[in-house]
């Protein structure tokens, strides 16, 4: 054993060597995750400090789960969880069909030209931030928005849209899957062209509609990118679109605006900061996503699907 490491050792050192040009290419993209993406998460200690901006992260006395303890008395933290979770149910319930959906309209398309045409226009809605489409929602839904002015044309009454807590989620929804809805479905786009095209043949010569052809041969073929999607959203369940729903807020939607990632800003920038207690909830938060990570790999795996860990 102890002379069949050093073999391998050298084995892998001249497999590097020869692939020396690869490797090089990989070099810049590790260093920037180690610097970036690991070396950031030396901030997790403050979780179990009690952070003093003289001491720093390093320097801060520590207070074991203190911080947890504190966090899971708190009211608004827990009502901060519920709200989270209740938002992203929705997602995956309303939102998480959409880009499916179009992708299959899409791929139906007969004419390149068109069909490139209408990606393009369902795309470009994604790279608009956040600041630009709440400006447009706020212009087109507020009292004396566009959608209230033509209501009014037709003598009804104006609706509070962006006052309304009932209809705050609905909003969320629309307003998600009209900017995103055409990026996630290029991942559908790319796995149904992906799809052999005799299996498209052998149905058209069975007699089989276009509804029997989409059930029977395209979604099957499309069920193993659809899993890993679905895992992938449920391992987000508690990560809820801060950027949306901090440009969309107000005062009026308190109640039910509030996730755990504005409860986490609130709690960091507010009157009087608490870098451990926020960093409690933050590390909290992941562990939890995590859970469902892997609860969600498993059952997709029991089912007969693909997980993500092969």
């Amino acid at each position: 054993m102890k002379q069949t490491i050093p073999r391998k050792l050298s084995r892998l050192g001249r497999d590097i060597w020869k692939s020396r040009a690869i490797y090089g290419l990989m070099l810049p993209g590790l260093i920037w995750f180690v610097l970036f993406a690991y070396g950031p998460m030396s901030g997790l200690l403050l979780a179990f400090k009690t952070y003093s901006a003289k001491g720093g992260i390093w320097g801060s006395p520590w207070c074991g789960w203190e911080n947890f303890m504190y966090v899971f008395r708190d009211a608004a933290f827990l009502r901060s969880v519920f709200t989270t979770l209740r938002i992203n149910i929705g997602r995956l319930i309303f939102q998480f069909p959409v880009p499916i959906i179009l992708a299959l309209l899409l791929n139906e398309c007969a004419g390149k030209r068109y069909k490139k045409a209408a990606q393009t226009i369902f795309t470009f809605p994604y790279f608009l931030s956040w600041v630009i489409v709440a400006s447009l929602i706020t212009n087109t839904l507020s009292m004396d928005g566009l959608l209230n002015g033509v209501l009014s044309m037709l003598g009804l009454d104006k609706v509070n849209f962006l006052g309304s807590s009932r209809l705050f989620a609905p909003i969320l929804y629309i307003t998600e899957s009209w900017k995103s809805a055409g990026w996630n479905a290029i991942i559908y786009l790319a796995a149904l062209s992906g799809i052999d095209m005799d299996q498209y043949e052998a149905a058209k010569l069975d007699g089989a509609s276009r509804w029997q052809t989409l059930v029977h041969v395209t979604l099957p073929n499309l069920k193993p990118t659809i899993i890993v999607m679905l895992v992938l959203s449920i391992g987000n369940l508690m990560t809820g679109g801060f950027e949306q729903i901090f440009n969309l807020s107000n005062p009026a939607v308190a109640d039910v605006c509030e996730i755990l990632d504005m409860y986490i800003y609130r709690v960091t920038f507010g009157s009087v900061p608490d870098f451990g207690f926020s960093m409690a909830i933050s590390l909290f938060r992941s562990v939890v996503n995590c859970f469902f990570l892997v609860a969600a790999d498993w059952g997709a795996k029991k089912l007969g699907g693909t997980g993500l860990f092969g």
